[in-house]
């Protein structure tokens, strides 16, 4: 498998306020949905084998980093990434926390007007120079 390792990069961006509970809530939503509309090109290959013979499932061919940003830098990312459309953009408004059914979630969104939703975190997937330039100065999770 040939690739440019550095030529691509996935950066989730969390809202600084959440407590670890939730940020796992939503990293994990997020990851699911930028592996489902990611592309074939995410994936590195599709089982690696250890020295035993036994599989184990692939990972992501590109660098993940998780960073933090106050509510309001999120809110802004989000809109200056919408202007880059060759990068994927996964959002997670706040009121994935408060529907359960896919439907119930689809009412609320669309009740609510974009520059009233409150983003929990967001995962960006694209050219490194591109990514790198909306999120370079992020402070990493911790």
């Amino acid at each position: 498998m040939t690739y440019d390792y550095k030529q691509k990069k996935i950066v989730a961006v969390l809202a600084s306020n959440l407590d670890a509970g939730v940020a796992l809530n939503v990293i994990g939503h997020l990851a699911i949905s930028v592996g489902a509309y990611g592309g074939e090109d995410l994936m590195g290959r599709p089982k690696l084998f250890d020295a035993t013979g036994v599989a184990h499932v692939g990972i992501s061919k590109y660098p993940v980093i998780v960073t933090k940003v106050k509510q309001g830098r999120l809110k802004r990312l989000i809109q200056e990434a919408r202007q880059f459309h060759q990068i994927i953009i996964v959002d997670y408004p706040e009121q994935m926390l408060s529907t359960g059914h896919d439907d119930e979630l689809a009412d609320a969104i669309s009740s609510t007007a974009e520059e009233e939703i409150n983003y929990l975190g967001a995962v960006l997937y694209g050219d490194n120079e591109v990514i790198s330039r909306l999120t370079g100065n992020f402070s990493l999770w911790r």
